[in-house]
């Protein structure tokens, strides 16, 4: 008899369990910022139920915030929109190399659910594993994320200013040290990597501080880098092809 192979997009309950697992710190971060952000929607006159929603459709903090502030005050939808469209600009750039990971003949609807939650920290975990993608993974990881950010918006919105500044920024620290976790494994392993974190760490504070360049937006300048940085990467040290290994269950 003929042997069924198992597809790279095939179901796997144990890889969805590695990004349940690798999405709780994920979560934790998320809820956190979210709750922040939910003060900001409370002004804005959200209801926890609008601010879940919205939170739920759209999990970008930059993006919500300035969505938030334009509506407090009383913007118009194009405004809003194309404000939005900008903030979340660098998440298309994301979006591109992780089409490169999908395996041919995936289907494209795996490939939308993906592109509703590509998040900086998702896309971090994703692009880190080697081989071509599972959504499965993702989608481990999307099922904590998403439902976290979306709660801890409700619950802000619900609490105002009852807690204090400090200890909401305190709670968002979580998110710096899971992106540690992120980048650090990689540059342990391949100088050139950890070469580039260096020079991305210094042309981001350059940026920040320059008479013209601090004077673009954070995401704005964040696309810039990424475009350059990457791309000298790429021209100096080329990866040389090969045949990813699909992720199947063990």
């Amino acid at each position: 008899m003929k042997e069924t192979q198992t597809k790279p997009w095939s179901y796997s309950r144990k890889l969805l369990c590695q990004g349940m697992r690798d999405g709780v710190p994920i979560a934790l971060g998320y809820f956190a910022v979210s709750f922040s952000l939910g003060i900001a929607a409370r002004h804005a006159g959200f209801t926890p139920m609008q601010g879940f929603l919205a939170s739920l459709l759209n999990n970008a903090s930059a993006g919500e915030y300035a969505a938030f502030t334009l509506i407090a005050a009383k913007a118009a939808y194009w405004e809003v929109a194309l404000i939005t469209l900008i903030a979340n600009a660098r998440y298309l750039l994301m979006s591109c190399a992780l089409a490169q990971r999908f395996a041919p003949g995936t289907p494209f609807w795996h490939r939308l659910v993906i592109g509703y939650d590509v998040t900086d920290e998702l896309f971090g975990i994703t692009i880190a594993r080697p081989g071509l993608l599972n959504p499965y993974y993702t989608y481990g990881a999307i099922l904590l994320a998403a439902p976290a950010w979306a709660g801890g918006t409700a619950l802000g919105i619900l609490a105002g200013n009852a807690l204090p500044l400090r200890i909401v920024s305190a709670l968002s620290v979580a998110l710096y040290g899971m992106f540690l976790a992120i980048i650090m494994p990689p540059a342990r392993q391949n100088r050139v990597v950890a070469a580039f974190v260096g020079i991305s760490f210094a042309a981001s504070f350059l940026c920040s501080v320059l008479p013209i360049v601090s004077t673009m937006s954070d995401g704005t300048r964040t696309i810039v880098l990424t475009v350059v940085i990457s791309a000298a990467a790429a021209a100096l040290f080329p990866v040389k092809e090969q045949n990813g290994e699909d992720e199947a269950d063990e």
